[in-house]
């Protein structure tokens, strides 16, 4: 596997978790690049369900050493609490989890600013802190995980942050935090994480030159990106491809391989341009047939048809090589199956994706429209195992997106997920 990166394609939820899970058979060192713990990466193991925030899907795997990447923003407290949940279902952590020392953390003044911002102006946040958070990385006044290797700093520089936000909060008639209060908590969390703070551009270099495999991994999708995303409809870290090189440490001379995720459908959490949503009943039988809600906050999911045109464009701006379609057998059951091959934009049909949200609220989707197979594809395990309409489905989604799909999964299980050869 040498180097590679996953990242998500669509608008996250693509079920990346699984796909990272079932590709890290072969990983010996899995790196969580970007993110907080305001996404989810769900992973079914026989009966047992884990959804992973901050821990890299890796850890599953009892030889592999998972990275919180510098690129993240971690709650000390969802992360403490992610271990426990960890070792009560009886993974063991050991020395197999880093993290970053260059990592910022996310306080609960951060969670109370969040929620403040998204009452004033609603963008669908999961208000877990992290935008504010990475404002202070921006704005050069964060907290940084080293710290929580030395106690006294950490209090000094946690006490004045917080006093910064409740000068804030008081103004605008928020309740403060309780800083002091708070500081026990945050001291014990730090004393539990403060092992596993390291330099982990060291571990992920060196393991590179040891000529181990390595797996990074992302959270959210595409079309979250700060930068390249429905902007302000966006998460605030590089979800992309290249976020993996300035996230983790890797240089990207190193990276041999890049694999997207998306769904047969899409899916939207939260506020923003979505133009192939299927509102009104269509929307809630997908939702229900695909039990799309939320992994982090549980919220029901936006469904829709495959997006070809936002497709294409994320397979472009990430160099994906190719694409691991999930959630197949979702589509089982239909008659009729489109897929959106362009947009129609005050009249002009385009191929291209536009950069101007207040576009994208005004598209008009183009489907094509194809046969659906309507027989079960949960026990298929080859190419050649899939009904034929659903065959020529995957190869009309290949050719609109212009990536080869590499893998696909018909189910929440680890065997129920195949590779594609040629």
């Amino acid at each position: 596997m040498a180097v590679t990166v996953l990242v998500g394609v669509q608008w996250g939820d693509e079920g990346k978790g699984k796909i990272i899970d079932v590709m890290t058979e072969q990983a010996d060192l899995v790196v969580r690049f970007q993110g907080g713990n305001n996404a989810g990466h769900t992973v079914y193991i026989g009966e047992e369900k884990f959804v992973l925030h901050l821990i890299p899907s890796g850890i599953l795997r009892p030889d592999s050493v998972c990275v919180i990447g510098n690129g993240l923003v971690v709650n000390p407290y969802g992360l403490t609490d992610e271990i426990d949940m960890l070792e009560g279902k009886g993974i063991e952590i050991g020395d197999r989890l880093q993290l970053s020392s260059r990592a910022h953390l996310v306080f609960p003044h951060h969670l109370v600013m969040d929620g403040f911002r998204e009452g004033k102006q609603s963008i669908g946040t999961t208000r877990r802190g992290i935008g504010p958070a990475y404002a202070d990385k921006v704005g050069r006044t964060g907290v940084r995980a080293v710290n929580l290797t030395k106690p006294d700093v950490l209090k000094e520089k946690f006490l004045a942050q917080a006093e910064q936000y409740n000068t804030i909060f008081a103004a605008n008639g928020v309740d403060t935090v309780d800083a002091e209060a708070e500081w026990p908590k945050l001291e014990a969390a730090a004393a539990r994480l403060a092992p596993l703070v390291m330099d982990t551009v060291l571990t992920v270099n060196n393991a590179r030159k040891a000529g181990q495999s390595l797996l990074f991994e992302g959270a959210q999708g595409m079309w979250l990106d700060i930068d390249y995303g429905t902007y302000p409809y966006v998460t605030s870290s590089n979800t992309t491809a290249g976020g993996a090189c300035t996230g983790g440490g890797i240089a990207p001379r190193w990276v041999d391989h890049v694999v997207g995720v998306a769904k047969a459908y899409c899916t939207r959490v939260g506020e923003g341009p979505f133009p192939t949503e299927l509102l009104g009943a269509a929307g809630d039988a997908l939702r229900e047939a695909g039990k799309e809600y939320g992994a982090t906050t549980g919220r029901p999911r936006r469904c829709g048809w495959f997006d070809a045109v936002s497709g294409k464009y994320s397979v472009l701006v990430n160099g994906v090589d190719n694409l691991a379609i999930t959630k197949m057998d979702v589509l089982d059951d239909m008659a009729a199956i489109k897929i959106c091959s362009a947009y129609e934009i005050d009249g002009e049909r385009i191929t291209d994706m536009p950069s101007d949200t207040a576009d994208l609220s005004k598209i008009v989707p183009v489907y094509d429209e194809l046969p659906g197979w309507q027989s079960p594809t949960t026990h298929v395990t080859s190419w050649d195992g899939l009904p034929v309409n659903a065959q020529n489905y995957l190869r009309h989604l290949s050719e609109l997106v212009e990536a080869d799909i590499g893998s696909v999964s018909t189910g929440p299980e680890r065997a129920q997920t195949f590779l594609i050869n040629g």
